[in-house]
């Protein structure tokens, strides 16, 4: 090998898989968005749902609640899984109960979406620090991680 096909060789390990990182730095900020968001829609929540607007609020509470019950146990159980299969398990399962939340005109049936979709959520959390640390060598780790995570500062943008 001749010096120029090495420095490209090296060149190539050293650049990050943006692309990748940057859709798991989209899950993260779909996540948080999706919990804070009632927050902002309260008085329509709470008119379209016919209920009061503590109430309405107590939607982000159950999406909150299902991501910190969920995730630690969550990773736990799912750790002989390929993670490429729990993310995407994980993403079905957001779409699948915000989808239900959207569709809703009953409270409970809400709470109960929001919560589950708060358990998707907190399984993502915990899988995307160490997903983009896998999907670089050892001494971009700290970079990939932090592209990744980059959606968590972004929502007060």
């Amino acid at each position: 090998m001749d010096s120029s096909s090495i420095q490209a060789e090296s060149a190539a390990a050293d650049n990050l898989p943006m692309s990748a990182l940057l859709a798991l730095a989209m899950t993260g900020f779909i996540c948080i968005v999706t919990e804070t968001l009632p927050a902002g829609l309260l008085p329509q929540i709470s008119e379209g749902l016919g209920i009061s607007q503590a109430l309405a609020g107590q939607m982000v509470t159950a999406y909150a609640l299902g991501s910190l019950l969920a995730a630690i146990p969550l990773t736990i159980a799912t750790r002989g899984w390929r993670r490429r299969n729990v993310l995407l398990l994980t993403i079905i399962g957001f779409l699948v109960f915000n989808s239900i939340t959207a569709l809703s005109s009953s409270y409970a049936i809400t709470l109960v979406a929001r919560f589950f979709a708060g358990v998707a959520a907190g399984l993502a959390w915990s899988l995307l620090a160490g997903y983009a640390r896998r999907m670089v060598a050892p001494h971009q780790q700290g970079r990939a991680m932090a592209v990744a995570m980059s959606a968590s500062p972004l929502r007060f943008l």
